[in-house]
């Protein structure tokens, strides 16, 4: 194409300078064929050179589309008590659903399509659903819907997430198998401290959500929640993080249920060779003060505390000590030591092997085992620190 177009120009010009040089020997009929070829020239090269196509209009880069993720939590398990030891289930398929609203609101969707333990079927229900504020003055943030209550540091994280499949014992003794996840406000406010990071949490709950703690009567009163966070950078390869709860609210004896909370979380974790070394020391506190009559109440205590070495760059190791007094007798005691191996193939899919032994002053000690898959398809949004 180009050299055609320059053969075109050459003798565009060459005709031009032959038609001005011999002007005036050339009779005055012969300036209109000239004219003419010029013409036909002109619209030959039209033809060979279309006209420049306008640049297209780009879309806008705003999406109205929330960002789609599947969790897959597939699940083997052997127990020592009991006619049936071995089992085999897909514990549960989590789906979830996160945009920002507008720049002043952010939404999180998580539905949960569980299998019931008891009976094996399974159902549907909104784990979490809340709207989570942007821009609100001084350093606050609202939330509210239904979302996990934070008390300590296992409650807020998704299972999932977890470095161990089964829940500590003193953790489900006071808040079942399924935490504590309610409907309410969350107000937090990041304290202005120079020196390290801090947080204050205030919730209030309606009770509705199932926990051997608290209860929802036919009454208006709810659970108060009240969480500190303190972060410190101990040096570039290690933080500490301590947290603070209290927490009251009603039980079944339509009475009282005040629980006290701390947790400790050291991690260390090189910067030079961060991709194949860390250490994780996690602990948590519970003190729970049950009213059940006018003249008597139940004080208990609990504690789980695990430590998580990181082998190699995809193998991970804990072990877990659990100690559980029961919220409604404080003579039964519970004791379990556990372990668990984890191979973390990418940040979408871990398989998990745990053992565990249990002991109390009630039962004869059993043994438990289980494998757990986890896999992850569509977005997947980053845990907590």
């Amino acid at each position: 194409m180009k050299s055609k177009n320059i053969i075109y120009l050459f003798f565009l010009t060459f005709t031009v300078f032959t038609s001005i040089s011999s002007f005036s020997q050339v009779p005055a009929d012969s300036t209109a064929a000239d004219s003419a070829l010029l013409k036909q020239i002109e619209q030959q090269m039209q033809t060979n050179n279309p006209p420049a196509q306008q640049p297209q209009q780009t879309r806008s880069t705003l999406s109205f589309n929330p960002d789609i993720g599947v969790i897959g939590d597939f699940q083997g398990s052997y127990i020592s008590k009991g006619n049936k030891n071995f089992n085999a289930y897909l514990n549960e398929t989590e789906l979830s659903l996160q945009a920002n609203v507008d720049p002043y609101a952010r939404a999180d969707f998580f539905l949960s399509f569980a299998r019931d333990p008891e009976t094996g079927k399974y159902g549907v229900e909104v784990e979490e659903g809340y709207l989570t504020t942007l821009s609100l003055p001084a350093q606050l943030q609202l939330k509210v819907g239904k979302f996990r209550e934070a008390i300590g540091r296992i409650n807020p994280t998704h299972p999932h997430a977890l470095p161990f499949i089964d829940l500590p014992n003193a953790y489900v003794n006071y808040f079942g198998e399924d935490g504590l996840n309610d409907e309410g406000a969350s107000l937090s406010w990041l304290i202005p401290n120079k020196k390290f990071y801090q947080e204050i949490v205030f919730q209030v709950t309606s009770g509705l959500s199932e926990s051997p703690s608290f209860y929802r009567g036919d009454n208006n009163h709810l659970i108060y929640l009240g969480h500190l966070k303190n972060f410190f950078t101990l040096s570039d390869n290690a933080t500490l993080e301590l947290g603070l709860t209290g927490m009251t609210g009603p039980n079944d004896s339509s009475r009282t249920t005040s629980i006290a909370a701390a947790d400790l979380t050291y991690k260390w974790k090189p910067v030079q060779m961060n991709t194949y070394r860390s250490v994780t020391w996690q602990s948590e506190f519970y003190y729970g003060h049950r009213n059940v009559m006018e003249n008597l109440s139940v004080n208990s205590f609990g504690l789980y505390s695990f430590l998580q070495y990181q082998l190699a760059k995809r193998w991970f190791l804990t072990g877990r000590y659990d100690y559980a007094q029961k919220p409604y007798d404080k003579d039964i005691i519970e004791q379990a030591y556990s372990l668990t191996a984890g191979w973390y193939a990418t940040e979408f899919s871990k398989i998990e092997l745990e053992g565990k032994t249990t002991d109390d002053n009630v039962v004869q000690r059993y043994y438990q085992a289980w494998l757990r898959w986890i896999f992850v398809i569509g977005a997947h949004g980053a845990h907590q620190y």
